[in-house]
């Protein structure tokens, strides 16, 4: 018998006891907790539903491993797949809850609200036979929301208007996109923000390149983009790189290596230069794009260092409606980077307490180190994607009193009570964005109001403070009217041109270069 068939049977005779030890010790640890199960029901002293304790259970299992294996109720898993499938059935509205009152932030153009004449700024106090003030935020999609075709009864105060409007609106399929906006940052440089991986990402995305008239130079925006849909990142990476390209592998302990590459063009793809803006809240999807793209030296990175997913989850329903996301496999980018960020089983607070203080530095002296495919630089791995051009967020505007003022929801409510009695005008000035944006600028009044109602609510007028939030007030002012008034994009084109480095970054990035056509 030669050496290597000797070693083989070897490794067989040991592996196999070990495999049936592992599976023996499951089937044990199963039946203890069936037992368990049985003897709550039969002799615990109250009557107690069961749901709740095996959803607890499982829960607690979740908990014990890594940060991103989780259970998903079944009312939670509504939301989650009307999120990934791009749409649900309802009245189409953006809305806040504005002390316990639902505000129509917005209507979804040509949507069932819209046609019946909701406007925005309107206040719903009933929804059919409920009266909707005090409502939760979590309340309001179960009351709007329905099977296509069916009605529901909302009754509005408008200001300016005495007593209730009465609307009965049919429920239609309503999109949910995942691009917010789409516009040229210049004549040369198109931007496109995406704010998660849906089912629908790369028809959205082709669509608005599209009708961009297919830009050469593109900002692709991935900021506050926590991920999705794994195919839809790889959709999106390869539209940047030519077919065949090595996009991502993944391996696993009980699921085969599999590796992803570029696809086929069916049409014409962005061979132009290309800038990627990231920050700490892009994720998994987000950066399997950042990474293909950054490891191919297909464009530059900007931002901040991501969020460091580097698992992939298998959502398993449960029969029931609830499903569990059970961490499977990790993903490589293209270099062989792995940039989960480093975690103790268990520790699942702990583990998104240190990504709000910061995290580690990737760039620090142990962490692992690979080489970009097309020039060999440097790139870093161990804890997200770190930016080619680093831009460190400016702390110094966001006050504790501002901050008091946004997460008090004053800023939004001082601008939904400016709109209810300004809409006419604005829209008789600015009837357009390019107007807009060049010659608004946000009166002293409504300054001094935002500052009287943060009093109101006991939030303390901080001058100092003021003083140094008052440009950014200002911006974010102008930008939530413009998005009342001009929809998503209106609020991401203020901000881009006024706040963004990254975005300015870019621009003056891609309009010094040349596309590689």
């Amino acid at each position: 018998m030669s050496l290597r068939l000797r070693l083989l049977v070897a490794i067989l005779l040991f592996s196999l006891p070990l495999a049936a030890q592992q599976a023996e010790d499951a089937v044990r640890q199963l039946q203890k907790f069936v037992r368990a199960y049985r003897y709550l029901d039969r002799y615990y002293v109250d009557t107690t539903s069961m749901a709740p304790l095996v959803e607890g259970a499982i829960e607690g299992m979740l908990d014990r491993l890594d940060p991103h294996s989780a259970y998903i109720g079944a009312e939670e898993m509504k939301e989650v797949e009307a999120s990934m499938e791009g749409g649900f059935s309802g009245i189409g509205i953006e809305f806040a809850v504005l002390r316990d009152t639902i505000a129509v932030m917005g209507t979804i153009a040509g949507g069932p609200a819209e046609r019946v004449g909701v406007l925005p700024n309107d206040r719903i106090v009933r929804i059919d036979t409920l009266e909707a003030v005090g409502l939760k935020r979590s309340e309001v999609p179960v009351r709007l929301r329905g099977e296509r075709g069916s009605k529901v009864v909302i009754e509005v105060v408008r200001r300016g208007t005495p007593g209730r409007l009465r609307f009965e609106i049919v429920r239609d399929r309503i999109p949910l996109n995942t691009i917010d906006a789409a516009y040229m940052a210049t004549p040369r440089v198109g931007y496109i923000k995406v704010n998660r991986f849906g089912r629908t990402t790369m028809t959205e995305f082709r669509d608005a390149w599209r009708k961009l008239n297919r830009p050469d130079r593109l900002i692709l925006d991935l900021r506050g983009n926590g991920g999705g849909l794994m195919e839809q990142a790889v959709g999106m990476a390869g539209f940047f790189l030519p077919a065949g390209s090595l996009l991502l592998s993944t391996e696993g302990r009980a699921v085969p290596p599999a590796s992803f590459r570029s696809a086929e063009e069916k049409e014409k793809n962005l061979y132009g230069a290309v800038a990627v803006l990231i920050d700490g809240s892009s994720a998994s999807a987000s950066e399997i794009v950042a990474g293909a793209i950054q490891d191919w030296d297909r464009g530059t990175v900007i931002g901040r260092t991501s969020f460091g997913k580097g698992l992939v989850q298998r959502q398993i329903p449960l029969g029931d409606g609830s499903a569990v996301r059970i961490t499977i496999a990790r993903y490589h980018t293209p270099s062989g980077r792995v940039i989960q960020r480093p975690y103790e089983r268990g520790r699942r607070e702990a583990y998104y307490l240190e990504h709000l203080r910061g995290g580690a530095d990737t760039a620090s002296a142990d962490a692992p180190r690979y080489r970009t495919l097309r020039k060999g630089r440097t790139v870093y791995g161990g804890g997200g994607i770190r930016p080619d051009i680093a831009i460190e967020p400016d702390t110094t505007a966001y006050t504790t009193w501002y901050a008091r003022m946004i997460r008090g929801g004053v800023v939004q409510e001082t601008v939904t009570d400016y709109l209810d009695t300004a809409r006419t005008a604005l829209v008789a000035a600015y009837p357009d964005f390019d107007r807009f944006e060049a010659s608004y600028e946000v009166p002293q009044a409504l300054l001094d109001t935002l500052i009287a109602k943060g009093a109101q609510r006991g939030i303390a007028f901080d001058e100092a403070a003021f003083r140094r939030s008052e440009s950014l007030v200002r911006v974010q002012l102008k930008a939530l009217a413009a998005q009342r008034l001009f929809g998503t994009e209106g609020f991401y084109r203020v901000m881009n041109a006024a706040r963004s480095e990254e975005f300015q970054r870019a621009v003056a990035l891609l309009e010094a270069e040349e596309p590689e056509l």
